[in-house]
């Protein structure tokens, strides 16, 4: 696939900006908060839905409008298509394709491919849980865009479970008894929708493992080795729906007091963990910040042969001011590998790390102030 225009009004710094993309390789030059990390963002938001960066719509709408557009024309093996998304200050989008507005936002996920690399994706290894939850439902959003509906249906669950556990706080003067027949509902609810993102999560886990574990052993010469596992916080000794429900069912029944004290739910797939390990040891509390950067590395350059493997087309690799943190080998090895055969956008802050053959090849914006021009 290949992203031909990127259209942005109203979005972050950009007031009305239209850009075309003429090469394999487009890098996005300028000084710091220019927009270049923004341009990026937008089109993250088409592929996804999602923006690492900020989880309210208001922050991405420019400040002072109401609402703020994201339009672009992706070339695609069965042909071109036009994508559209506007977001609002009030919270509620609209996507659309080729003119036509959807009622449902899983109906637009799919269109486009993307992995984005950033140096905040360093949290995947150093940072919590959380990090890596959300990299793996971003991963799964592309693969099977039905998983956005599924994982949307059990954070709404999970809300009403706990809004549940917090009406019979003894610390409130409302704190009412704790409604058993509907706690168990809830239970029912949790157990089942939590189960299909359980299942879902370990296929992926076990799909991208062999793409990242050859990387990372490429990338380090063979010198070290790289494990991922899934942890779920319900045992999962069998991908056998029947039996991981039983036994999210009874770590639910293990955990009620703990529950009813914390007023939270301590089970489910927003407990969940995967580990990475190098040479058998845990990365996150003992990987060198060079082994942290080459185990980060590995795991985008597998999205990008996996979601190619599922889809069919080469997905967008979108960089992120990433250069400046990997060293000369560790840029070489991801230079040679995009080559021409995925579509690229690189932001930086300077041209130093790129060689002449490279730049020759590029397509090279500069970016000022919420302006593009070529270089």
């Amino acid at each position: 696939m290949f992203l031909r225009s990127l259209h942005l009004r109203q979005f972050r710094n950009y007031r009305d900006q239209a850009v075309s993309f003429a090469a394999p390789k487009t890098i996005l030059v300028g000084d710091n908060a220019q927009g270049k990390s923004n341009l990026l963002e937008a089109v993250e938001l088409l592929a996804t839905l999602r923006s690492h960066r900020s989880n309210r719509d208001r922050d991405l709408v420019q400040q002072g409008a109401e609402e703020g557009s994201i339009a672009a024309r992706l070339d695609r093996d069965s042909g071109s298509v036009d994508l559209g998304l506007v977001l609002r200050s009030s919270g509620r989008r609209t996507v659309s394709l080729n003119g036509q507005t959807l009622k449902r936002q899983v109906e637009f996920l799919g269109t486009m491919s993307a992995v984005e690399f950033s140096s905040l994706d360093l949290e995947l290894v150093r940072g919590g849980p959380g990090h890596r939850r959300q990299w793996i439902d971003t991963l799964l959003t592309q693969l099977e865009p039905v998983y956005a509906h599924l994982l949307q249906q059990y954070t709404l669950a999970l809300r009403q479970r706990n809004a549940l556990l917090k009406q019979s706080s003894s610390r409130t003067e409302a704190a009412i008894p704790l409604d058993r027949a509907q706690l168990a509902v809830w239970d029912a609810q949790l157990a089942t929708l939590g189960t299909r993102v359980i299942r879902r999560r370990a296929r992926a886990i076990a799909r991208i493992a062999p793409f990242a574990e050859f990387w990372h052993r490429d990338i380090s010469g063979s010198r070290e080795s790289l494990e991922i596992r899934y942890a779920p916080s319900v045992p999962m000794e069998k991908d056998d729906p029947t039996l991981i429900q039983q036994a999210f069912l009874e770590k639910i029944r293990q955990r009620a007091i703990a529950e009813q004290v914390q007023h939270t739910t301590l089970v489910g797939p927003h407990r969940d963990e995967i580990e990475f390990t190098i040479n058998h040891t845990p990365a996150r509390q003992y990987g060198s910040q060079g082994q942290q950067r080459t185990l980060v590395l590995a795991l985008k350059l597998a999205e990008l042969k996996l979601i190619e493997s599922v889809v069919g087309e080469p997905p967008l690799l979108l960089l992120d001011d990433v250069l400046a943190e990997l060293d000369p080998k560790r840029q070489h090895k991801l230079l040679d590998t995009i080559q021409d055969r995925f579509q690229t956008l690189i932001t930086t802050t300077h041209l130093d790390s790129f060689d002449s053959q490279w730049l020759r090849s590029s397509q090279v914006l500069t970016v000022v102030a919420g302006q593009i021009a070529p270089a």
